[in-house]
């Protein structure tokens, strides 16, 4: 039983070479467990989306396995992540995910992240916490029923410990604890703290819980809390329900962190681009101008008349390439993958980035250019490398959700601020302040001047 390719022993620092050394399917070793990396737009949808089936199982990534242990949608099985999923979706669209009400949500958190902005009069800040809180009250009103002030301390230490998760998660340490987990997770690390984050958020949420269960009226579930626990007292004479307390804790963590921090980043990474290249601010604030005005808030209809800023909010997303190497996935079954035998069990690896920095999809994958998404015409293109939330039945939960988040919050912003930096462009450095299992954007400044 053969694996395909050459196999490079390490899982940082991949490289185009290797792509282009081994092909669209190679092998890599974390530690001593072998994972199956699949490049290009082409093979990874041969892969989740002809294959579904066989590739449809969750792969072991250490520290989610640690957090999660084994339940929510980073760490469940199969089974239990179809169960939980199904249930997320319906119950989620029931709240209104991809209607009308969670725009009126977005757009309405919008004019009160202005609010806040403007109360900064011009002055440099950090906008991370401001974004981040501004993220997690869309995912906390269809959750918990409801949105945090944004003087609320105890919630802001929350999203500050949830950046400082994503970071550590990115860092080159937390690969080292991915090569050897079985040894380094009795030894003090970077995986203690992301553990002790994680645990002070499960205390958070059952806090909440518990207030649901005091309150809960059976015929007016208020949010995603009600109604699992509805779909538990429906469960409870069900032997092996995925529907308990513990399984409730679990996906809402990932409910929050997934929606909260990924989005948060990826605006936090768009406004440091567009600080980076002011002309391309400029023409997103023109087109909002003639699309939009000043007199009303942006709406999500009004984007299939901004090819330019859609395309920018798309290389955004293509050039900080949150997750370049996805959420693991895992084969069900032997099967033959482009003339391998891949063995049941063994890791896959969906090396998003290999997508969206794929030269022959691209023409200046490493630079940021909104041309890659626009035609001649200057109408909008689409690309089949486009894959940031994946592909396949393990899509992100959350995409309609993130898109709207993303066009929304941008152009509210631009539409009332311009962005200024201390330093001139030149001087601006985009480089990842952290790039691994995820990638984390470098710490900056910004004034948000009032337009």
């Amino acid at each position: 039983m053969g694996y395909p390719g050459q196999q490079p022993d390490r899982m940082d620092g991949f490289a185009p070479q290797f792509r282009d050394k081994y092909g669209d399917v190679f092998t890599v070793y974390l530690g001593s467990r072998p994972a199956v990396v699949i490049c290009g737009p082409e093979a990874v949808k041969e892969a989740v989306v002809k294959n579904a089936k066989v590739f449809s199982d969750r792969g072991k990534l250490a520290i989610a396995d640690l957090v999660f242990q084994g339940y929510g949608f980073f760490s469940a099985g199969r089974q239990q992540w179809e169960s939980l999923r199904r249930f997320s979706m319906t119950t989620l669209r029931d709240l209104g995910m991809g209607k009308k009400s969670v725009e009126e949500k977005i757009k309405t958190e919008g004019q009160c992240l202005v609010e806040e902005l403007r109360k900064s009069q011009g002055a440099l800040l950090d906008p991370t916490y401001i974004f981040n809180l501004a993220m997690a009250n869309i995912i906390c009103s269809l959750v918990f029923g409801e949105r945090f002030l944004y003087q609320d301390t105890q919630f802001q230490g929350l999203l500050t410990m949830l950046t400082e998760a994503f970071t550590i998660i990115s860092s080159p340490g937390m690969q080292l604890f991915e090569h050897f987990p079985y040894l380094l997770k009795f030894f003090p690390g970077p995986h203690r703290r992301v553990l002790k984050i994680a645990q002070h958020a499960k205390d958070f949420i059952a806090s909440r819980v518990e207030k649901h269960q005091e309150t809960l009226d059976p015929s007016a579930p208020r949010d995603f809390i009600d109604n699992f626990l509805l779909h538990m007292e429906k469960e409870k004479d069900v032997p092996g329900s995925d529907f308990d307390h513990k399984s409730l804790i679990f996906t809402v963590l990932s409910l929050f962190f997934a929606g909260t921090e990924t989005t948060s980043t990826t605006l936090r990474y768009g406004c440091l681009l567009l600080l980076k290249y002011p002309q391309v601010a400029e023409k997103v604030q023109q087109e909002i101008d003639q699309v939009i005005g000043k007199n009303r808030p942006p709406e999500l209809k009004d984007r299939a008349n901004m090819p330019y800023t859609d395309a920018v909010i798309h290389e955004i997303q293509r050039f900080s390439d949150l997750l370049p190497l996805g959420i693991p996935h895992m084969v069900t079954e032997d099967t033959s993958f482009q003339g391998y035998l891949l063995p049941k069990g063994i890791n896959v690896l969906l090396f998003l980035s290999s997508s969206l920095k794929d030269p022959r999809h691209f023409e200046k994958p490493h630079i940021f250019d909104p041309n890659h998404f626009l035609d001649a015409r200057g109408a909008l293109k689409k690309k089949e490398a486009f894959i940031p939330f994946s592909l396949g039945k393990r899509i992100c939960l959350g995409e309609s959700i993130a898109r709207a988040e993303l066009f929304l919050f941008l152009t509210t912003i631009l539409q009332n601020f311009s962005l200024v930096s201390s330093k001139p462009p030149e001087d601006l450095d985009i480089r990842p302040r952290e790039s691994g299992l995820g990638t984390s954007p470098p710490i900056y400044e910004l004034c948000f001047l009032p337009r």
